[in-house]
């Protein structure tokens, strides 16, 4: 205790002048551009430089952002009242024609490998009757605007037609009103920001945020220890119980609302690049496409057995999309229960009696302890005659891969705030002019569903629209849309003398980083 005491002295002490501090990220974002790809290392990035007109607090409630209040004045329009006075990095005001900008912006994005469009395709026109009021047109009832707002990030009118997003990268375009504004962008390795000082919201303590970028689970719990960062997201597993006992770190923890999952390919109707008969030959049919072939698959993975050995015990085994007490949930929708005899029985009755070699791919370097979680994987499934060989990528290589659907068998990771995103976002059938389905990698496709939630997503009362999401979220899983594998508890680790706020969204964000001993600026 006396150590730690003086560390936090120590820390208080040289942090009142210099007042810089590092973080260090677990995987690298793929851009600066907040419109560019729905992607949770861009996000963390995107959220000390922009603000939406939504925001969320650490308990995932919906809080006033850019936008002050929201209200639904009629079927088919929602007003947003805006915060006065704001101002964007590049010295202009933060008006309604900003926010009318950027919904026109944002699908207009190239090469987007994830777009934001899910998010503002419900908005079928906006009214701006004067700067601080936004009226946004829906066709019919749509109740989750405000929701997903909170997945917008704004940005200012001038920076005119088609703003590259090469632009955004270079810092050219790089203009929000966030609590930090970026001054350099070294893709891959680390980005430098200096407070706004003209922050609408609480001042951060710190005037000068490096954010370096260190995908090796070692390494980064390394720099913490050596006193190269001050603060690291995503602790390894392995190293949470001995950093719980080190006198010069502390742990802050949470539940995540990130499921990891495995998409099966249904893209192919013919043969499925890594899936091949059991002596190598090729299959006329992609074996995925078959219920019961999905369904012996999830049920020959022992979700208890990862939660306990390869995560630790910092993870919760999953069932469908959402945990318990999150919007959606479905009560009783419980992981399926892992069953070698009845997967192998499962197999045998879709005509695969001696199983098939397949190939589960995975990235090694994006969630705790991925490589480690296909492995366990690979083993379960050869248990049923499913002769699998494990591929593991480093994240940029593979998520490209994925985004092309490249792979038959593979693991991702996604952060639901509530049980329509993923219902829409993930398992909905792919569809650009929609916008729905805008990371459906597996290209699953259902029409029954696809219905289910066209209805759920314009019924106004709330607790019919529980109800079709939960019908919907079951329906999903009965299918086996996707292989849910578990729920990652969020865990960070700082300096000894600073506080940290975990949030259930697993957003780092450094504005609730400060020394034990420091208040937040009005």
């Amino acid at each position: 205790m006396f150590k730690r005491l003086i560390a936090a002295l120590l820390l208080t002490a040289s942090t009142a002048h210099a007042q810089s501090v590092t973080m260090a990220m677990s995987s690298a974002p793929t851009s600066v551009d907040p419109h560019y790809h729905t992607f949770a290392p861009n996000e963390t990035l995107d959220i000390h430089i922009y603000d939406r007109l939504v925001e969320r607090d650490p308990q995932n409630n919906l809080i006033p952002g850019l936008a002050l209040s929201w209200q639904l004045i009629d079927d088919g329009t929602w007003e947003f009242k805006l915060r006065p006075g704001v101002k964007f990095h590049d010295g202009s005001e933060f008006t309604a024609a900003d926010v009318a900008y950027t919904f026109a912006r944002v699908p207009t994005v190239v090469n987007s490998p994830g777009s934001f469009s899910i998010y503002t395709k419900t908005v079928v026109a906006m009214e701006t009757p004067d700067p601080y009021t936004v009226r946004m047109k829906t066709s019919g009832i749509y109740p989750l605007l405000p929701v997903d707002l909170t997945n917008v990030f704004i940005i200012p009118k001038n920076l005119g037609p088609a703003p590259a997003t090469e632009d955004f990268n270079s810092g050219k375009n790089t203009a929000g009103t966030g609590a930090f504004r970026m001054t350099s962008y070294k893709s891959g390795e680390r980005v430098e920001l200096e407070r706004n000082e003209a922050w609408w919201g609480p001042k951060p303590h710190w005037q000068h945020l490096t954010i370096r970028m260190i995908p090796n689970d070692g390494a980064r719990t390394a720099a913490l220890l050596a006193g190269d960062v001050q603060l690291i997201e995503f602790v390894p597993t392995a190293d949470a119980t001995r950093l719980r006992t080190d006198t010069r770190v502390s742990l802050a923890e949470i539940a995540s609302l990130r499921l990891i999952y495995l998409w099966l390919d249904r893209s192919r109707t013919g043969p499925t690049p890594f899936v091949t008969g059991p002596n190598g030959e090729t299959l006329a049919t992609n074996p995925l496409n078959d219920l019961r072939v999905r369904q012996a698959l999830s049920m020959a993975i022992n979700r208890p057995a990862i939660v306990d050995r390869v995560m630790e015990g910092a993870a919760y085994a999953a069932g469908q999309f959402v945990g318990p007490g999150t919007w959606g949930h479905a009560p009783g929708l419980n992981p399926p229960t892992y069953d070698v005899a009845k997967a192998k029985a499962l197999l045998a009755e879709a005509g695969y009696p001696n199983g098939f070699r397949i190939t589960l791919h995975g990235p090694n370097d994006r969630y705790v302890n991925d490589g480690k979680i296909i492995q366990a994987v690979g083993q379960m499934w050869s248990r049923i005659g499913v002769q699998t060989t494990v591929d593991a990528i480093t994240w940029p290589n593979y998520i490209a891969r994925a985004n092309k659907q490249d792979f038959s068998a593979y693991l991702l990771g996604w952060g639901f705030s509530e049980a329509t995103n993923p219902l829409r976002s993930l398992v909905y059938t792919f569809s650009p002019a929609k916008g729905w389905g805008a990371v459906n990698r597996g290209r699953y496709s259902n029409p029954g569903f696809d219905a289910l939630v066209d209805r759920l997503m314009t019924t106004a009362d709330e607790a019919a629209r529980e109800t079709l999401t939960i019908a919907a979220n079951r329906m999903a899983m009965a299918d086996v849309a996707l292989i849910p594998l578990h729920l990652q508890k969020n865990i960070w680790a700082m300096r000894a003398g600073l506080s940290f706020v975990p949030r259930a969204d697993e957003d780092t964000r450094v504005m609730e980083l400060r020394p034990v001993a420091a208040k937040p600026a009005p």
